[in-house]
């Protein structure tokens, strides 16, 4: 049984980051926020290829398409927000955090608990924004009730 192709869609959004990330961490380019910022790319392409697919099998309602690239989005963001809890505590837990925090938009020492919910909401936000673009670029390919 295929898995559908929002929950695909999503795993390679989640894949995407997570190697991007390790890469990013490899070549000891993580200090540079600017850099974490282009992750959003990924979610464009995952979201994108959903609504594009969607088009492509003759569903061209716009609230199901809009639900269909929202929750693309959101199983990214949630496994990504996953993957970098798995990794924080393989790295040292809330040490690693800390230096996360150093170059990031945090103040203070949070913990993995407050990085990753604090993540969560950015990501969500994200989420809906991305969505909302892109709904707007296909607006003339769907129809309404």
């Amino acid at each position: 049984m295929k898995p559908p192709k929002e929950i695909t869609n999503g795993v390679i959004i989640f894949i995407a980051i997570g190697i991007y990330f390790l890469l990013m961490e490899a070549l000891s380019l993580s200090n540079l926020f600017y850099l974490r910022l282009l992750n959003i790319f990924f979610v464009f392409y995952g979201v994108n290829r959903t609504i594009q697919m969607n088009l492509t099998e003759g569903k061209k309602k716009f609230v199901s398409n809009a639900v269909s690239a929202l929750f693309t989005s959101i199983v990214g963001v949630i496994l990504s927000i996953i993957g970098l809890v798995v990794y924080s505590y393989l790295q040292g837990g809330d040490a690693f955090t800390q230096s996360l925090s150093e170059t990031f938009l945090f103040g203070g020492n949070p913990s993995i608990d407050v990085y990753s919910i604090s993540l969560l909401f950015e990501g969500l936000a994200s989420s809906v924004i991305v969505t909302l673009l892109l709904m707007l670029y296909w607006n003339n390919r769907f129809t309404t009730d």
